[in-house]
């Protein structure tokens, strides 16, 4: 019982500080809690953290699967699904053959599909290899409906609140970021409750590369789970109640592969026949002491809540002054897509990114989205419909756990060029309404646009931007801030190598 009560405490804080990391909007959870998601595995890979990944190596060597059990947020969260499933039907697991052909096909699969997309340079291949990582699987079910009720609830607080003249609160934008994305996230949430529902833990040992791998590891575990023969009346309780399905009582066996470490074997016994152990310290003290006391596990677990306002703009206004509708921008076509600064260019994106979504739930200026693109899907990508990258911000350099985006100072993202300005003349408001704007010039953070006269020779003509390419860092104020619709008349294109000026 004590065991297993350590394991949910851990759990339950590691999986809500994870959640709130893509629920998040102010950056008050990123801040303190993101490292959370850099010790998550398949990222911690990618990112090349070997400390990170030589320790849950480590863990799982010593612990066995803990890691699917307190770490892995899509781990608790089948828990939770099999936990509310168990309130209608007691008893309802058995014991089942592991399918190994699956379990190592998939993973054999995953791992190539990330060698492609890593080392061959098969370009978005690592956003369809997130479609199995469970990190990332979970992220864009957190993103995408999760959040939205989170920024509702939000919202209606500002709403109480301002009627109270108190303005702890500010409304924060909803808005469907990826209709594809919502697709995917919505479908993983529909056949992982199903499964969770019915089986338990089935998608972790059959699936997920990642327990898989681990599972591997877990069978020469130090520590595991053991059946004293000697105690054991064979009432089939433990099997009934294991959720990974790896307990076959009439041999008295239990499969190292599969099992997560839950405890349920060891809280349901009624003859405390089941101990976390060394296996060989069951078969030298069982005859004469019955097994010996229970054996503590260290779990990597932090605790406090998190108390913070919501300090963003209000919510975009879609009339102005109350008097004429304000034309939504469109997208403009794109040779290359924006990748943010610290990607470093399309392709090291394209290599690590897994579309966990955390850097869109984590953008403030509403920049990031997924990619509805075949060759970049789920990958995030930058639009400046709704914002533009703001030069001081490097929110989402400091959340991406792959190494998609490496972390940069505020200083170095100044400096990054992901792109130049492209002025467009037949969609400027000066050819189009024969009227004086200047708005991209005003608003440039790094001075790469200079208005100058429409007619050579005639300094009182209609003035029009130049984009000096050499400095324009391609931020995406000019194309936010400008007043023509549906498209801008200058826009940002991107570049497949980023480089500081």
């Amino acid at each position: 019982m004590r065991l297993k009560r350590i394991r949910q405490v851990a759990a339950c804080i590691c999986f809500v500080l994870v959640t709130l990391l893509f629920l998040d909007f102010t950056g008050v959870v990123q801040g303190w809690f993101g490292w959370l998601a850099k010790i998550q595995f398949i990222p911690a890979l990618l990112a090349l953290n070997l400390g990170v990944v030589v320790a849950l190596v480590l863990l799982t060597c010593v612990f066995g699967r803990v890691y699917c059990s307190v770490i892995c947020p899509l781990g608790v969260f089948q828990d939770v699904v099999s936990r509310m499933g168990g309130k209608y039907k007691k008893n309802r697991f058995r014991y089942s053959p592991a399918l190994s052909w699956l379990r190592y096909g998939v993973l054999a699969l995953f791992v190539a599909v990330c060698g492609a997309g890593l080392w061959a340079g098969a370009t978005g291949l690592m956003g369809w290899a997130g479609l199995l990582e469970p990190y990332s699987a979970y992220g864009r079910m957190a993103s995408n409906l999760l959040a939205p009720f989170y920024r509702w609830g939000n919202n209606l607080l500002a709403y109480m609140a301002e009627r109270m003249d108190s303005y702890a609160f500010y409304e924060a934008e909803v808005w469907m970021k990826g209709l594809s994305v919502l697709g995917v996230a919505l479908l993983t949430f529909v056949v992982l409750s199903v499964l969770a529902w019915r089986n338990g833990r089935t998608y972790c040992n059959t699936i997920c590369p990642v327990g898989t791998l681990l599972g591997f590891l877990s069978r020469y575990a130090w520590l595991k789970p053991v059946i004293d023969t000697s105690k054991c009346v064979n009432c089939n309780l433990c099997e009934r109640n294991c959720k990974a399905s790896c307990i076959h009582i009439k041999e008295h066996k239990i499969d190292y592969s599969r099992c997560v470490a839950c405890m349920n074997c060891i809280d349901k016994c009624p003859k405390k026949a089941i101990h976390y152990v060394r296996p060989s310290a069951v078969a030298q003290v069982a005859p004469e002491k019955g097994g010996p006391d229970n054996g503590r596990r260290s779990f990597l677990a932090v605790a406090s809540w998190f108390a913070a306002g919501s300090w963003i703009r209000a919510q975009e206004k879609k009339v102005d002054g109350g008097l004429a509708v304000i034309e939504e921008k469109k997208i403009p076509e794109r040779k290359v897509h924006l990748k943010p600064a610290g990607a470093q260019g399309v392709h090291n994106f394209a290599s690590h990114c897994t579309a966990c979504q955390l850097c869109v739930s984590a953008c403030p200026n509403d920049v990031l989205r997924p990619s509805s693109s075949i060759e970049t899907w789920m990958q995030p990508e930058m639009s400046y419909e709704r914002g533009y990258c703001r030069p001081e911000c490097v929110r989402c350099t400091e959340v991406c756990p792959n190494g998609a985006i490496r972390s940069l100072t505020v200083a170095e993202k100044s400096s990054v060029q992901i792109g130049h300005a492209v002025f467009v003349y037949e969609n400027c408001v000066v050819n189009t309404d024969g009227v004086e704007c200047g708005n991209c010039a005003r608003h440039c953070p790094s001075g790469a646009i200079q208005m100058v006269p429409s007619v050579s020779g005639i300094p009182d003509s209609p003035r029009l931007p130049v984009v000096n390419e050499e400095r324009c860092i391609g931020c995406g104020s000019c194309e936010n801030l400008c007043p023509a619709r549906p498209f801008s008349a200058i826009y940002v294109e991107g570049h497949e190598t980023h480089r500081f000026i």
